[in-house]
C-alpha cells in the first residue's frame, strides 16, 4: 500500500498479509512522502490506527531537524523561518491533510443536508471555504510557531505532531464511519480503550518534554479531535477521510496557540 491513496476513496480490497509489523511500517509510508516502498493492505495499516500519534512523533522529529537547521545554524528570521517549517511540515506528509482541510471547509460551507455537503466535499472544485480555510490555519499556525522561544522550537513542533495525530485518531473515536471510503477502516478500528492508552502515552511524553506547554498542547489536539467528531456529526452525520484529514490539521493548530498561550501567562 503506497501513500498516494486518499482516505476518502472507495475502499480497496487487498489481500491480507500475515506480516503485521508491514502494516505499521504501511501506516508510516501512508502518512508520509518517505519513499519506504511497504506494500501492504488497508486493514493491517488500520489496526495500528491508534500509534499515529507517536507516528506524528516520528514526523516531528524529522521537522524539527529542520527547524533547528533554519533557526539556530543558519539564523533567519523568526517569521520566515516559521514559514519554512510549516511549508516542510505539509510537504513531507504529501499535503494530504491540508487538502482534506480544504475539501472539509468546502462542504461546511454548504447549506443543505449532510448529503449535500458530503458530495461537495468530495467534489474536486475549491471554493471560497476551502481557501480561506487554508489561509486561516496556515496563517495562525505559522505566527503560532514564530511567537515561540527559539530553543525550544524542535520540540514543541514534536508535541504538536503528536498532538495533530491524537486529534485525528480521538476524532475517528468518536464518529460513525460513512461506510464508502478508506477512511472508514481507521475509524472501525479505534476503540475507546486504544484511544486511552494512545491518549496517556501522549499526555507523559507531553508533560516530561516541556511540562505544562507540551500538557497544554496534548490536551490541543484532543479537544479538537472531539470538536470536530461532534461537528461531523452535526453537519455531515458520518466522518470521512477529508475530515479526519482536516482535524489533524486543526489539531495542530490549536495545540500550537494553547502552548503559546501558556507560555505567554507563565
Amino acid at each position: 500500500m503506497t501513500r498516494k491513496v486518499r482516505l476518502d476513496s472507495p475502499p480497496q480490497k487487498i489481500e491480507n498479509n500475515d506480516n503485521s509489523w508491514k502494516g505499521f511500517l504501511g501506516l508510516i509510508s501512508f502518512s508520509t512522502i518517505l519513499p519506504l516502498n511497504i506494500h501492504t493492505s488497508l486493514q493491517e495499516m488500520a489496526r495500528f490506527t491508534w500509534t499515529w500519534p507517536f507516528i506524528g512523533g516520528f514526523i516531528g522529529i524529522l521537522v524539527g531537524l529542520v527547524a533547528f537547521l533554519v533557526v539556530s545554524l543558519l539564523h533567519l528570521p523568526l517569521l520566515l523561518s516559521a514559514a519554512l517549517i510549516y511549508s516542510f511540515t505539509i510537504t513531507i506528509t504529501g499535503l494530504h491533510h491540508l487538502d482534506g482541510l480544504i475539501d472539509f471547509a468546502d462542504g461546511l460551507m454548504v447549506h443543505g443536508d449532510h448529503q449535500k455537503r458530503i458530495e461537495v466535499m468530495r467534489d474536486e472544485r475549491i471554493g471560497t471555504g476551502g481557501l480561506s480555510s487554508l489561509l486561516m490555519v496556515s496563517l495562525i499556525t505559522i505566527t503560532s510557531l514564530a511567537a515561540l522561544p527559539v530553543t525550544i522550537i524542535p520540540i514543541i513542533i514534536i508535541i504538536s505532531e503528536i498532538a495533530a495525530k491524537l486529534g485525528l485518531i480521538t476524532c475517528a473515536t468518536l464518529s460513525r464511519p460513512s461506510g464508502d471510503g478508506t477512511g472508514t477502516y481507521f475509524i472501525e478500528s479505534m476503540t475507546p480503550t486504544l484511544l486511552a492508552i494512545s491518549l496517556i502515552v501522549s499526555i507523559i511524553i507531553g508533560y516530561f518534554a516541556v511540562k505544562y506547554i507540551g500538557l497544554a498542547g496534548i490536551v490541543g489536539g484532543f479537544v479538537m479531535g472531539v470538536i470536530m467528531a461532534l461537528l461531523a456529526r452535526y453537519k455531515f452525520k458520518y466522518t470521512t477521510g477529508d475530515l479526519l484529514g482536516a482535524t489533524n490539521e486543526l489539531s495542530r493548530m490549536l495545540a500550537l496557540v494553547l502552548m503559546v498561550v501558556v507560555l505567554t501567562i507563565r
